[in-house]
């Protein structure tokens, strides 16, 4: 049984058609101009998408690519949404400015030869010299996939959280989230180490979705807190198997309870599959919503809702 369900605050985006690509002064005589990307990463191998001192990110695999073919850029890549290590992105939106002659239509290709398979860029568009990935962005959405089945499943593990013991009761999953709509104090949702002024937010639209076994959560607003789809994702599960009422769900997030916030879901059931714009930047096929959805065959579900479990 196919079950779904949304809800909303949000408006859609006008199309963007730049005209030119507007050139910024540059003190060495030559001109600069922006550039947006919309990039595609399996986040399995990196963490995250800022510069670590230590690990791989892609923020750093990106700029290694960006200096080969413009020495005379800065080669700094700002991104519109931070994911964590091991979160994935399919609808990841970066801007770099760049001195050289590329146009922007021949950056994916060109970025594409140079960096591993594990990171796609999608599209690329010339954007005025005050637009920004992260400041003129006026939502992210993040889609969560949950596997309810008693089995596990090799090609959905990348890209899932497998839960098994009974099956998740995703109309109380609904319920939660629509009690979450508008602007809030999420404070109960944010991990430590933020480096956010204040913990308030809108959350403009939330839809909850069951095709078979596989069950999708997605999330989106103006902005998220850090670790914030994570730890709501690990309360959701709490209420959808039962072992957390939709009242405590409540209490907790409205009075900033976060010491009551303990689980976070796993990182790879993670996606950021868009990131929106008062006028969109990119064609719809390249960067609407490029994550794919299974379908599995045949069901495996595990016991329902308060059933007692077999031995």
């Amino acid at each position: 049984m196919t079950f779904a369900s949304r809800a909303s605050l949000s408006t859609h985006p006008a199309p963007f058609s730049p005209s030119s690509e507007p050139a910024l002064p540059d003190p060495q005589g030559s001109s600069r101009r922006r550039i947006a990307l919309c990039l595609q990463y399996d986040g399995s191998a990196y963490c995250g998408w800022q510069r670590q001192p230590r690990d791989p990110s892609v923020q750093e695999t990106l700029e290694g690519a960006l200096a080969q073919l413009d020495r005379l850029g800065s080669a700094m890549a700002v991104a519109a949404g931070r994911t964590d290590s091991g979160v994935h992105a399919s609808g990841q939106v970066v801007h770099f400015d760049t001195a050289g002659p590329i146009p922007a239509h021949r950056w994916p290709a060109a970025l594409n030869g140079r960096l591993p398979a594990s990171i796609r860029v999608r599209a690329a568009a010339a954007v005025p010299a005050d637009w920004h990935a992260c400041f003129s962005a006026s939502y992210r959405r993040y889609r969560y996939c949950l596997y309810n089945a008693r089995t596990p499943n090799l090609f959905l593990a990348p890209w899932s959280w497998h839960r098994y013991r009974l099956r998740l009761d995703e109309g109380l999953m609904r319920r939660a989230l629509e009690g979450m709509l508008g602007r809030h104090d999420f404070a109960a949702f944010e991990r430590a180490g933020s480096s956010r002024s204040h913990s308030v937010t809108t959350l403009q639209e939330v839809q909850v979705q069951r095709l078979g076994d596989l069950i999708t959560v997605e999330l989106q607003a103006s902005g998220f807190l850090y670790g914030m789809v994570r730890l709501v994702m690990g309360q959701l599960v709490a209420v959808a198997e039962g072992r957390l009422s939709l009242e405590t769900f409540e209490q907790r997030w409205r009075t900033r309870a976060r010491a009551s916030v303990k689980e976070a879901a796993p990182p790879q059931g993670l996606c950021l599959i868009r990131v929106g714009y008062p006028q969109e930047l990119f064609p719809r096929a390249l960067w609407y919503d490029s994550q794919p959805r299974y379908l599995l065959e045949c069901s495996d579900a595990p016991a329902p809702w308060g059933a007692q479990l077999s031995s």
